[in-house]
């Protein structure tokens, strides 16, 4: 059965629609909207990444989130204010973090409410029962990303809990037997790079009825970097490759935020493609740089990216130093550019500066040979929508 004949047969009637509709239409109109801003010299990105809550149910390796004196949760005005003025702009795709966001109690709210949006909700899984996946299904406009980062005894390490691996899967499969687009994520590093390249594994995922498989690069930070995780540059291309191969192989949609369709790396925050606004209400140029000069206020988003000299910098610079990840190919060169700017720190453990300035340099996507996209379908998609849905990573 093909990826597409997979899809329409599998998927909720109208949980379909709305893909269709609030994710495809939308997102290529908005992707458009956004290109023509930037021309325009008026920054506002296609896409927002949300975190609307630092509470979490696992302790994570590499999580950006644990360690904070003081944990946030979003004001629910102020999630509204951030969908309704992105709207305004044409943009209707959300990505929904945390922690862990079904730890969110306004969450469904506002599923609800903001029905003509298109939200990605990216979740560990374990909460997920039969009664949340219908409540998905009924609100239609969400795609759950369950991250599995590990067979038995390998997610237990990583994720900082107990019987992780067949509470995910459980998790996978109460979304897909409830009709939800669903796509499983992880985040590669050495400890799962194995199962991650496995043909079983994306056979089981095709088995149990999943729509796509994000795969990202694990990227070392917060309270528990563990940096002996972090892929080598041969390990990277060996996962690019792979990733190339399978998107023509199986029957799932394989996707990923680091290369374009030439296989040149990229990063969405240095494009201003995507940013994040943290539970705290500090909008950073991506979830793991968490180094801002900007916090909403009754200032509207619009005038914020505009006025707001750090981003623009940083986007400028970034382009002109990598095509990587600028937190992975030089954390202390981003340290001293954050100084220079007068940043606070947005980790809430108050010491993200002297950490990106003794950290190491480990590979990033940057780190790899272009390796173009085979699939005609892919090399449109990403040149023309950004298939890879944003800068989550």
């Amino acid at each position: 059965m093909g990826m597409i004949t997979r899809l329409i047969r599998q998927t909720d009637k109208k949980c379909l629609y709305k893909l269709v509709v609030n994710l495809g239409i939308k997102g290529v109109s908005g992707i458009r909207k956004y290109k023509k801003r930037m021309k325009q010299g008026k920054p506002f990105p296609a896409f927002h990444f949300i975190s609307v809550t630092d509470d979490c149910n696992l302790n994570c390796q590499g999580c950006w989130v644990m360690g904070k004196t003081k944990n946030h949760r979003m004001d629910p005005v102020m999630l509204d204010r951030i969908i309704g003025e992105t709207k305004e702009q044409g943009s209707y795709f959300f990505g929904i973090l945390g922690g862990e966001p079904l730890l969110y109690k306004p969450l469904f709210d506002v599923f609800r409410k903001h029905s003509d949006g298109y939200f990605q909700l990216f979740t560990n899984g374990t909460l997920i029962t039969p009664e949340i996946a219908e409540q998905l299904r009924r609100c239609a406009n969400v795609t759950p990303l369950i991250s599995l980062e590990g067979d038995e005894v390998v997610a237990d390490i990583r994720r900082g809990g107990k019987d992780v691996y067949r509470r995910t899967i459980e998790a996978v499969q109460h979304c897909t037997k409830a009709g939800l687009f669903t796509g499983v994520a992880i985040s590669v590093c050495k400890s799962n790079l194995e199962m991650a390249l496995s043909p079983e594994f994306i056979r089981k995922l095709v088995d149990y009825g999943v729509a796509y498989l994000w795969y990202y690069i694990y990227r070392p930070s917060g309270e528990n970097p563990s940096y002996e995780l972090a892929l080598s540059a041969a390990e990277i291309e060996i996962l690019r490759r792979h990733m190339v191969n399978a998107r023509s192989e199986y029957p799932i949609a394989i996707i990923d935020a680091y290369w374009d369709h030439l296989g040149n790396g990229l990063c969405p925050a240095a494009t201003g493609l995507s940013h994040h606004i943290n539970a705290a209400g500090y909008v950073e140029p991506c979830p793991v740089i968490q180094l801002a000069t900007d916090r909403l206020n009754g200032k509207p988003l619009a005038r914020l990216y505009n006025d707001s000299e750090y981003l623009k910098n940083l986007r400028k610079s970034l382009s002109e130093k990598t095509n990587g990840c600028i937190l992975m190919d030089d954390p202390a060169w981003l340290a001293d550019f954050a100084r220079e700017h007068q940043v606070t720190d947005t980790s809430g453990r108050n010491n993200e500066l002297e950490r990106l300035s003794a950290a190491p340099v480990v590979a990033s996507h940057g780190s790899a040979p272009a390796i173009p996209e085979k699939s005609f379908w892919y090399r449109f998609a990403k040149k023309h929508a950004f298939f890879g849905l944003g800068a989550y990573g």
